[in-house]
Order: C-alpha cells, then sequence, then structure tokens
C-alpha cells in the first residue's frame, strides 16, 4: 500500500512514543526523541528468520542487530567513512577463537556471560543445534555454507563448557568467515525445540515470525511489510565498543522514494539508504542532510551475455559490443557518476594486482568493434533484445538507451524489455535471458569467492552461463591454496581469462548512499548492504 507523506508522518509521530508498549525483561524505553533511530525503505523486512528461502535485504540487516553470531567482521576507515573489513575477524558470540596449525580446526570460546533475550545463559548445545540447523535445514544457509565447506553436522563439536569445535577436511580460506555472514544465526535452542514439530524440527515456521535470540536488539512489534520496532538489549556483551547509542530503532516501509527524500530533509525519519540518486543530489544541494557515498566494495553492475547461445557463444561477438559501448556515458546517465567504475583498466594480459573487482580493460573504441563483428562472420550486424527488471529502472532504464544507441552504429539492433522484477529473476534463474543488466554482490569479497560464485557451475549466479575449465580448476584451487603468492598468481591468472573472454562487462560499483540527519555519525557500511544500528551515534 502506498503512503502519502500525511500518512508517513502520522505513523512515525505514533511509533515515537513508547508509552503503553510492554517491554521484554532487560530492555529499557527510549529515554528521548535524540536516542531513537527511524529509518525509512522502500522495501520490507518480510521474515525474521534471515535464512528462509526469499528473505529480503531488509530481512537480513534485521537479522544482523537482533541475533549474534560466534564471530564479526571489523571495519576500518576509507576516505573518511567507515566499511567493514573482512580480512579483520573478532569474537561476537565467542570472546576469542583459534585455528590449529594445519587449518583442520577452529576452536571457538563463548563468552562466559552472555545471555538470551530471555536471560538463560548461552550454552556450547545451543552453538551446536544452531551450526547443526545451519546445514541440515532446507534453507538458505547450507549452500552458503558450503563455501567454507561446512556441510554437515559432524563437522561442529562440542569439546567442554562453552567450547566449540569446527573440523575441516582441508584447510579453507572462507570457513571462519563464514560463520559471520547473516545466516549464521545463534539460536537459543531450548526455546526454539519448544516450537518445534516432526514435520519443523528446525522451528522454521515459529522463527519466521518470533525470535529466539541473544543480540544487541529485541524485537518490539513486528509488521511484516509495515514496520518493525527494535528495543536495546542491556544485558548484550558482543559489541566492540559496548551497547549501542540508540536505545530504539523504528524501521518503516514507505514506498515512495520521494517520500522518504522528504521525510529525511524534514526530520520526520533520521535515515534512508535507498534514495534516488536525482533526488540526493537535490538534498545535497540543499544542505539540511548529511549524506555518505560510499562505493559497494563487495558489488558490481554488470552487462551480462548467455554465453551458452548464439551468437554470444562467440567470444568475438562480446568483444565487439564490449568495445562498442560509451562507458562513461553510461556511468553518468545511470548513476550520475555516483560509484567507482570498472572499466577503463589499463593492463594487458594479466593485472599487477589480485583484488576483484577491479578496473578491467573497457573502453569505447567503435572501428575496432566493427572489425571484430566482421571476423565474427557478422558484419551485417544482427538482432536481440535487452532487459532488465523494472525495480532497476531508475538506472537500468538511461543504461538500455545507450546500449541501443551504440550498438545500432556497429548494426546490431537492440530492442529494449523491462520486465516486472518477479519474470525478470525468474527467467535470469532459467537463463532465459541472452543479454541482460543485472547487480550482484558477494559476502566474502575474496577474489577466489567472486569467481567461484560468479563465474563457475550451471547455477544462479553464474549470470552468464560460462563454462571455462581453467576457471574452475583455479577457483577450486584458490579455495584451499595456503601459500599466498601461489593464491595470489591464481587469482590475476582467474582475472586476466576474464577480461579477455568477456563472458559479462563489469560496469561499475555503485556507492550506497547513506541520506541522514546532520547529527548522526559513524554510519559503516557493510557487506549485505543494510543499516548497522550498533555502531551508529547521533553528536
Amino acid at each position: 500500500m502506498d503512503l502519502t507523506r500525511r500518512q508517513s508522518l502520522l505513523a512515525l509521530t505514533a511509533l515515537a512514543a513508547p508509552a503503553g508498549i510492554a517491554l521484554p525483561a532487560g530492555a529499557q524505553p527510549a529515554a528521548s526523541r535524540a536516542e531513537t533511530l527511524r529509518q525509512v525503505t522502500g522495501n520490507a523486512v518480510n521474515t525474521l528468520d534471515p535464512t528462509m528461502p526469499g528473505s529480503t535485504r531488509e530481512a537480513f540487516g534485521i537479522s544482523m542487530n537482533v541475533y549474534d553470531r560466534l564471530v564479526a567482521f571489523g571495519r576500518r576507515q576509507v576516505d573518511g567513512n567507515w566499511v567493514f573489513d573482512h580480512t579483520v575477524i573478532r569474537g561476537e558470540l565467542a570472546e576469542r577463537f583459534e585455528t590449529s596449525a594445519d587449518g583442520l580446526k577452529i576452536t571457538l570460546h563463548l563468552r562466559k556471560d552472555a545471555r538470551w533475550h530471555d536471560g538463560t545463559p548461552v550454552t556450547a548445545e545451543d552453538v551446536k543445534w544452531s551450526l547443526d540447523r545451519a546445514v541440515s535445514a532446507k534453507s538458505l544457509a547450507g549452500p552458503q555454507f558450503t563455501t567454507g565447506s561446512l556441510t554437515k553436522p559432524e563437522q561442529f563439536r562440542i569439546a567442554g563448557p562453552g567450547v566449540i569445535e569446527v573440523l575441516l577436511d582441508k584447510p579453507d580460506r572462507l570457513a571462519l568467515s563464514n560463520l559471520a555472514v547473516p545466516y549464521a544465526i545463534m539460536i537459543n535452542s531450548k526455546l526454539a525445540r519448544q516450537h518445534a514439530t516432526a514435520e519443523d524440527p528446525w522451528a522454521q515456521s515459529w522463527l519466521q515470525n518470533n525470535t529466539a535470540a541473544s543480540g544487541a536488539y529485541r524485537i518490539d512489534t513486528y509488521r511484516p511489510g509495515v514496520q518493525v520496532t527494535l528495543t536495546r538489549n542491556e544485558d548484550w556483551k558482543g559489541g566492540a565498543e559496548g551497547l549501542p547509542f540508540f536505545r530504539r530503532i523504528i524501521l518503516q516501509t514507505v514506498p515512495e522514494a520521494a517520500t522518504r527524500a522528504n521525510l529525511v530533509e524534514r526530520g520526520d525519519a533520521d535515515l534512508s539508504i535507498d534514495l534516488q540518486a536525482s533526488d540526493i543530489t537535490a538534498l545535497e544541494t540543499r544542505g539540511k542532510v548529511k549524506v555518505a557515498s560510499i562505493p559497494q566494495t563487495n558489488g558490481f553492475t554488470h552487462i551480462s551475455f548467455n554465453t551458452q547461445v548464439a551468437p554470444f557463444d562467440n567470444v568475438k561477438v562480446r568483444q565487439a559490443i564490449a568495445a562498442a559501448l560509451p562507458y562513461d556515458s553510461m556511468f553518468k546517465a545511470a548513476l550520475f557518476g555516483r560509484g567507482r567504475p570498472l572499466f577503463g583498466g589499463t593492463f594487458t594480459g594479466q593485472p599487477a594486482s589480485a583484488d576483484f573487482p577491479q578496473p578491467m580493460p573497457l573502453k569505447q573504441d567503435v572501428e575496432r568493434a566493427r572489425a571484430l563483428l566482421a571476423e565474427a562472420g557478422l558484419a551485417s550486424g544482427f538482432s536481440t533484445p535487452f532487459a532488465f527488471s523494472a525495480g532497476q529502472a531508475a538506472t537500468a532504464e538511461p543504461l538500455a538507451a545507450l546500449v541501443q544507441e551504440a550498438l545500432g552504429r556497429i548494426g546490431i539492433k537492440v530492442e529494449i524489455q523491462k520486465m516486472p522484477d518477479a519474470q525478470f529473476n525468474t527467467l535470469v534463474a532459467e537463463k532465459k535471458l541472452n543479454f541482460y543488466t543485472d547487480a550482484g554482490t558477494a559476502w566474502l569479497p575474496a577474489t577466489y569467492y567472486f569467481f567461484y560464485l560468479y563465474f563457475t557451475r550451471d547455477q544462479r549466479w553464474n549470470f552468464a552461463s560460462w563454462n571455462n575449465p581453467r576457471i574452475t580448476e583455479l577457483s577450486n584451487a584458490a579455495r584451499f591454496e595456503t601459500d599466498q603468492a601461489a593464491y595470489d598468481a591464481a587469482c590475476r591468472e582467474m582475472i586476466g581469462i576474464l577480461a579477455e573472454q568477456v563472458p559479462l562487462l563489469m560496469l561499475w560499483q555503485p556507492n550506497m548512499d547513506a541520506v541522514m540527519a546532520a547529527n548522526l555519525r559513524d554510519f559503516t557500511y557493510q557487506f549485505y548492504r543494510q543499516v548497522d544500528f550498533r555502531d551508529l551515534k547521533r553528536a
């Protein structure tokens, strides 16, 4: 349901008043407006269990603040902004951990004072049950955990009071990192099992609308698709800097971007992270709000080809299109330049850096494009649809128009197809789109992981349906490589192959533009692209 600005203001005003709300034991009402944070979003929290298929990104965000994981990523400052740092892993529900010299065992020691929201102690048995659930239940957690070689309950062993061991067959580079992702929630097993059934042994139905958590915030009210309110857990021990500043969080769905922008600018809301680029530029000009613009360093926007279907199975056709496109014009038209380009790289062969994503050697050269198309036997060109989802229309529509114009210059006739989100996502998953634009985000931004996730196997996230045996060989080997020099060499080779074969065109990393009240500080860009309320403060 679309909300008018008046309805939004009334709802926010009502939410600000804590009177009459029954708070759980250990939680405190907001002492003042200053300690209440209001976020408006165009999307919705559709479940309290982030492991459920169909969970929205907003559901991931809420779970990161409500549930603890065993470990968490650190953060660092880049250009004056805070960003997550996946190279630094600290304890969260675990006070400390160590990895054996051979890399085959991770031992985690739980905080002795850790308590669930109901006040009962966190035990190793609870953690064992939570990890077993992640790899056993039919959910999003299992496929993610396999990227760290975590696949079966036998790998999780109670080694004493408050001690859990994670056992590996090989020293997987991302085993520990997987314990920090949104799916790795630690659950109060005693509470959850009270709501389990023979048909639902992992209490998935109950946990979609209830929590059994220990994190920094407790669920106060939950109205799926409308609003969620949180209250601070005064007994939380998992923070690197103690308790969060904000005692109360209000997250409300306000579908219209212009309405969200008005609410933040007028001070009726504190924060929004999903405004239109054109609105953000105007807000910055008027100067009533603060904007943290941070490139999404673990994400990318791309143009993909179905490399299994003619004519895109011909590398020269892909190279021709790559040479025909006006990258800088597309960047400015789609994003107003708000992001980090992934085109314009200068390397030939292999890059000097093993980091990924990095700018690829993509630049416009129309004459080369025509020559490559002729070498492919298609000097007269061909016709093709070019698809994007309606939900990405604000950025994809101007991009598509420039693609259509540029390819027309080399004889390729493009029909633009704007599709409903559900239809688009289904066709991408079924590999039925041959030429389209989309975006991806890797929670664990290691180079090997990007290639394993996006460029190997017949699965949803191999956007280009690319099947390159050398890439498969290199990514599988890099996963278990303990020698850093050998790992870097494998990564550079993979990047070089990608640059030459262009199964998809890496375009840019859009900014996360967090538009907020001028007195907010310490916003952190997190790998799951949602707000970490635990770090935010009001000056």
